[in-house]
């Protein structure tokens, strides 16, 4: 279980989170909605611990991240992957090394083995063809792919996915949403997506958090937050409501 409890921070005169209170429960994938701007992003990097709190913590499996000694919290955090929203390749490697990085940084494989090693996760994304090119030879959905069967190799518990659908057009972003989906099924890890976008939360999401003014101020199914007592979420939500009334998430 991840909790994050009374989370702050802030940069210079503004308060990004101010006590956000979050639990997010083994195996299922938790979205955080919200409106851009709000924190969503630095939230999803203090559960990763790229960002350290000024005040309150998180707690993966019971163990609290260290909140000013970034190398402590390493042990930890080897069981958790990111896909960044810019995917985050690097330009001077293949697909297939990008995808074996976790293997070669720990010396488990070298560069020579990047294809065997990323294959399978390579063929998971529906990537196999893709091994021996380059981040620049591919498109943007076929990146977030790539970056996601990096993650993958690394054989995380928990995957957190920052805006995973920006940028990418409607079916690109159905493709992804699958992924996500069949990730969770297949290798059984607990997952957090941030993102503004309805539709894909929607597709993905087994539980649902708002995030408004540095605070989470309601948690449920999509069916509460689409009838929920908030102003602010019942507007948020009243787009995909035209689109699909009172639903479930599935």
């Amino acid at each position: 279980m991840i909790v994050i409890h009374k989370l702050k921070k802030s940069y210079g005169d503004k308060q990004v989170l101010d006590g956000v209170d979050l639990e997010v429960v083994d195996g299922e994938t938790h979205v955080v909605l919200g409106r851009s701007g709000e924190g969503k992003s630095v939230l999803i990097k203090h559960i990763c611990g790229l960002l350290l709190p000024d005040t309150g913590w998180v707690s993966i499996d019971g163990v609290r991240l260290h909140t000013r000694n970034r190398k402590r919290n390493r042990p930890i955090l080897a069981k958790v992957q990111m896909l960044f929203q810019g995917s985050a390749l690097f330009d001077s490697m293949t697909v297939a090394q990008n995808v074996a990085f976790h293997a070669i940084e720990h010396g488990t494989a070298t560069l020579a083995d990047a294809e065997r090693v990323a294959a399978e996760f390579l063929e998971m994304v529906n990537l196999a063809d893709a091994g021996g090119l380059s981040p620049a030879e591919i498109s943007g959905g076929m990146k977030k792919r790539a970056a996601l069967a990096r993650a993958l190799a690394a054989h995380p518990n928990i995957m957190l996915y920052d805006e995973p659908t920006t940028g990418l057009d409607p079916i690109t972003s159905a493709v992804i949403d699958q992924l996500i989906r069949e990730t969770q099924r297949r290798v059984g890890v607990t997952s957090i997506v941030v993102t503004h976008d309805l539709r894909s939360a929607k597709a993905v999401g087994d539980r649902f958090s708002f995030l408004s003014e540095g605070k989470i101020i309601e948690t449920g199914s999509m069916e509460q937050l689409l009838n929920s007592p908030h102003a602010v979420i019942r507007e948020f939500m009243a787009d995909l409501k035209e689109v699909n009334p009172v639903s479930s998430p599935r």
